[in-house]
């Protein structure tokens, strides 16, 4: 049975993705980052996320990377520990270049959250959810 999950990303520039990661809150994991990779380790449960040159990336997939400037790939979420965790997010996401397409906002009574698009333009999603409050 599987144990773990990876997510494989392309991007056009692994420096710039280690840097931008980094300033929003991710864990580099320095031993499995080289300059074709950068490897995240995200969450409690240590998910990690991976970041490839395309080329690399282009590799192993024998297929075309998606145009993420005209249709979205995937849409990948995540939780916060609070509105304020959010907020904060929100602002480092900004600084570091990333572009926040959905301001953080309350969402169905009961979640509170914001979404952007990093320097490659995947898609993310955090959320604060209040599970007191679910209808």
């Amino acid at each position: 049975m599987t144990k773990e999950i990876w997510i494989n990303l392309p991007v056009k520039n692994v420096n710039k993705s280690k840097e931008f990661f980094s300033r929003i809150g991710f864990s580099l994991n320095e031993q499995q980052t080289n300059e074709t990779m950068a490897c995240f380790s995200v969450g409690e449960k240590q998910i990690t996320v991976l970041f490839f040159d395309e080329a690399t990336f282009k590799g192993f997939t024998s297929h075309e990377i998606a145009d993420t400037q005209k249709g979205v790939e995937v849409l990948i979420s995540f939780d916060a520990e609070s509105r304020e965790e959010i907020d904060e997010t929100a602002r480092k996401v900004s600084e570091a270049g990333g572009n926040v397409f959905a301001e953080p906002a309350e969402i169905q009574g009961w979640m509170y959250g914001f979404a952007f698009a990093d320097l490659d333009g995947h898609r993310w999603n955090m959320l604060f959810m209040d599970f007191s409050k679910l209808p």
